[in-house]
C-alpha cells in the first residue's frame, strides 16, 4: 500500500518535471530549433495538421528554420500559421522554401527570458508540493483507517519528502541548464 503511494507520486512527479521540460523547450534561446514550431498546426486541405506533418523541418544555420513544404500550395498557409503562432518570427519564402531568421536576442530580452524560466520553475515545483502533500494525504488515510502503523506512517513521509526534495533539485537543474543556454551569446 505505502509502496503503491509512493510509485503514483512518482509517476506524477516525472510528468511535472517533464512538463517543465516540454514547456522549456519551446523558449526561443537564439539558437534556431524545430522545436518551437511544435505546437503550430497548419490548415490543411480542410484540416488543422500539425507543420511537420506537412513540410520538412530543418536548422540549416544556428540562426535560421527552413521549412519545406511537400506540396508548393501550402506554403501560403504555413506562413498564415505561423504569423498568428505569436512566436515574433516573420517568414520568407523563395516558392519553394519558407525561411525563419531568429533575430539575435538582447541582454535585457534574455533576463526577462531567464524571469520567465524561474517562474515556470516555481510553479513545477508548486506542483511537486502539491503531489507530495496529496500522497501524504494518502499516507494518513491508510493509517487512519489502521491499515499502516502510525512508525510506518512516519518512515513513509520521510520517504515522500525525499522523493520530494529530489524532484525539486531536478527542476532546479533543469532551470540552470535552460538558463545558461539562454544567457549564452
Amino acid at each position: 500500500m505505502i509502496k503503491d503511494v509512493i510509485a503514483d507520486m512518482n509517476v506524477h512527479m516525472d510528468k511535472s518535471i517533464e512538463s517543465l521540460r516540454k514547456d522549456y523547450q519551446k523558449v526561443r534561446t537564439g539558437r534556431a530549433s524545430t522545436s518551437l514550431l511544435d505546437e503550430i498546426k497548419v490548415d490543411s486541405y480542410g484540416m488543422l495538421s500539425p507543420l511537420n506533418q506537412v513540410a520538412t523541418l530543418s536548422v540549416p544555420e544556428a540562426r535560421t528554420i527552413t521549412i519545406a513544404p511537400w506540396d508548393s500550395k501550402m506554403i501560403a498557409p504555413i506562413e498564415k500559421a505561423i504569423m498568428n503562432s505569436n512566436l515574433g518570427l516573420t517568414p520568407a519564402n523563395d516558392g519553394k522554401v519558407i525561411r525563419l531568421c531568429l533575430p539575435p536576442l538582447t541582454e535585457e530580452r534574455r533576463k526577462d527570458i531567464v524571469k520567465q524560466l524561474k517562474r515556470d520553475a516555481e510553479e513545477a515545483k508548486v506542483a511537486l508540493r502539491n503531489i507530495r502533500r496529496d500522497a501524504i494525504d494518502k499516507l494518513k488515510k491508510l493509517e487512519k483507517d489502521k491499515q499502516i502503523s502510525e512508525d510506518e506512517l512516519k518512515r513513509a513521509e520521510k520517504d515522500v519528502q525525499d522523493a520530494t526534495n529530489k524532484y525539486v533539485a531536478k527542476a532546479d537543474e533543469v532551470l540552470a541548464h535552460k538558463e545558461k543556454e539562454v544567457m549564452e551569446v
